[in-house]
């Protein structure tokens, strides 16, 4: 019982602390993904940062399936399956995604998009084309593609 207890808490706790920089839309599952890990090995914090939603996905899903997977059977190996699982799952719902968006803002230029600077004034970014205007990204989280309103071009917001 002792054993079940320490598999529940450990993995909240480890999954709850994961700190993720997300610099893209591709979600946190680098940092979720390793918050997995952290579970499974009983380690400690965890910092990433992630650029696709097929890797947030698959994140988002082993952190999930670890959590589930340890509360369930109270083992380390019912944790790692949960993980795999879950990592697999959402790597297939991240992937999808990730199409989605591809139809919506066609395809990224061979470079990738390009990163807005912020303004330094809360809620406000410079667009890197040209004129450079001000954008108002206010409700747009970090690492979303963001449409220049004075030109259409697709930018990441910082």
């Amino acid at each position: 019982m002792k054993r079940s207890l320490f598999t529940v808490v450990s993995g909240i706790a480890l999954s709850s602390f994961s700190l993720s920089s997300c610099d893209t839309p591709t979600g946190a599952g680098a940092g979720y993904g390793a918050a997995a890990g952290a579970i499974i090995g009983g380690g400690s914090f965890s910092l990433s940062s992630c650029d696709t939603p097929t890797g947030a996905g698959a994140g988002y899903g082993a952190a999930a399936g670890a959590i589930i997977g340890g509360a369930a059977t109270g083992h380390v190996r019912g944790a790692a399956i949960g993980a795999a699982a879950g990592a697999a799952t959402g790597a297939l719902i991240g992937r999808s995604i990730q199409e989605d968006q591809a139809r919506a803002y066609g395809p990224p230029p061979p470079g990738g998009y390009p990163v807005a600077r912020w303004s330094g004034t809360p809620g406000l970014v410079v667009s890197p084309y040209p004129p450079h205007r001000l954008v108002d990204v206010r409700g747009i989280p970090p690492g979303a593609m963001v449409r220049d309103p004075s030109t259409g071009g697709i930018f990441i917001r910082p």
